[in-house]
């Protein structure tokens, strides 16, 4: 008995070894952002880097995608996200990083279509074998990464708390207030907050 318990033990352990295997450590606050020169395709068809997006006082990163039901369920934000680091002179990108699914529900004509549908209003680029990903550490989609006007850090984690609510309403907004913190130079307040979404679908 005590023998099959041990062995019931290890299974388990090597279980969890082999799950987190693949993951990359998180992006650390104040680390300036990785592979921020690398050209990513656009639905629109131009090829854009983290550089050619980020403006006077920073850049948003997002990790989405175009079916799990966690972005379906926050990017209704996206838009309104974007007015607000626009009016905050902060760039905004989306990123899909599936790319496991690239011949399928994450190929760039699902994007473009998906784009569309929803009502996009900022580029949403492919990150090609999931590099920039891997880089920053994203885990899951949406994961968001906000960057100061040095390309460094400043916020990680969720848009909101509607996931964490049993009504699946905000009621803490913690993108929106690091924006405006961001654009006022003020400190934000959280700025590390728990991600929740679909695992990225890594190659």
């Amino acid at each position: 008995m005590k023998l099959k318990l041990q062995l019931v033990s290890l299974i388990a352990i090597l279980g969890l070894a082999m799950a987190f295997k693949g993951d990359k450590p998180l992006l650390a606050f104040g680390a300036e952002a990785p592979l921020a020169d690398v050209k990513m395709e656009d639905i629109s068809g131009a090829s854009y880097s983290l550089d050619d997006l980020k403006k006077e006082n920073g850049l948003l990163v997002i990790f989405s995608c175009n079916t799990c039901p966690f972005v379906l369920g926050w990017e209704d934000q996206y838009p309104k996200l974007k007015e607000q680091a626009d009016a905050h002179n902060i760039g905004m990108v989306l990123v899909n990083s599936n790319e496991k699914k690239r011949e399928g529900d994450d190929s760039m004509e699902a994007m473009k279509k998906h784009a569309k549908e929803a009502g996009y209003t900022m580029p949403y680029v492919v990150d090609a074998n999931n590099r920039l990903a891997d880089a920053f550490g994203a885990r899951t989609t949406p994961h968001v990464f906000m960057f100061n006007a040095a390309m460094e850090l400043v916020y990680r984690g969720s848009i909101n708390d509607k996931y964490e609510n049993r009504s699946k309403e905000a009621e803490e907004h913690f993108l929106m207030e690091a924006i405006e913190a961001l654009g006022a130079g003020k400190e934000i307040d959280p700025a590390d907050t728990r991600e929740l979404g679909c695992s990225i679908k890594r190659v």
